[in-house]
């Protein structure tokens, strides 16, 4: 079956997911323009653009350095409506200087990091933020995702804390013990909590907050 330009680029996409690389940093590799596979690429200039679709040569030199058979870039295409696992990732330093951005805002050239994004599994679950203890940082309204298989916390983390009592909380960690964990309020209006660990039922980080 043959694939669309979407899933084509979509593919380009996630080899260079696959390589930690962007996609200017995996055009540079090949010996490529750095923009080559930028997103300002993929479509010609107009009202109604028309799809732009990568050149056969483009193609065989990043499966060349890349060392990927047609078969396991077809494989990438096939997977590419599956939600990235990572995005690029920079300082804000960095972000304040050029080359790192192209015309559209997109990121573009060397030295982007990967942020890896929380994957689908049992042991995600998402809760909606009720009050406001943790404002600024966290708003009534919010929604997490916490990972009840991240339990190994430290001080400083953000967590969700499920109680014998039935409290659900979501605080900071201020401090760990053998016996108890204090939790803080973002909010200064609200004191830290002390709780003790045979009262935890389950405590695991927060990955991500949609605002």
């Amino acid at each position: 079956m043959p694939l669309s330009h979407a899933q084509l680029w979509k593919a380009i996409d996630g080899l260079a997911r696959q390589e930690g690389l962007s996609v200017s940093a995996l055009a540079r590799r090949a010996g490529l323009d750095a923009t080559s596979f930028n997103p300002s690429k993929r479509f010609g200039p107009g009202e109604t653009p028309r799809p732009r679709w990568p050149s056969t040569e483009s193609l065989t030199r990043i499966l060349t350095v890349t060392g990927l058979s047609l078969g396991e870039f077809a494989a990438l295409a096939g997977d590419a409506t599956e939600r990235p696992s990572t995005v690029p990732m920079l300082g804000m330093a960095q972000a304040g200087l050029e080359g790192f951005f192209d015309d559209a805002g997109l990121p573009i050239g060397d030295g982007w990091e990967q942020t890896h994004l929380p994957r689908p599994k049992d042991s995600l679950l998402s809760l909606r933020i009720v009050g406001d203890s943790m404002a600024p940082l966290y708003r009534e309204g919010d929604r997490v995702i916490v990972d009840r298989e991240a339990t190994e916390v430290r001080k400083g983390d953000r967590v969700v804390v499920r109680t014998t009592g039935g409290e659900t909380l979501a605080k900071e960690v201020a401090a760990l013990t053998a016996r108890a964990v204090t939790l803080a309020s973002v909010n200064p209006a609200y004191d830290a909590r002390i709780v003790a660990r045979k009262d935890v039922v389950w405590m695991g980080r927060i990955l991500w907050v949609s605002q």
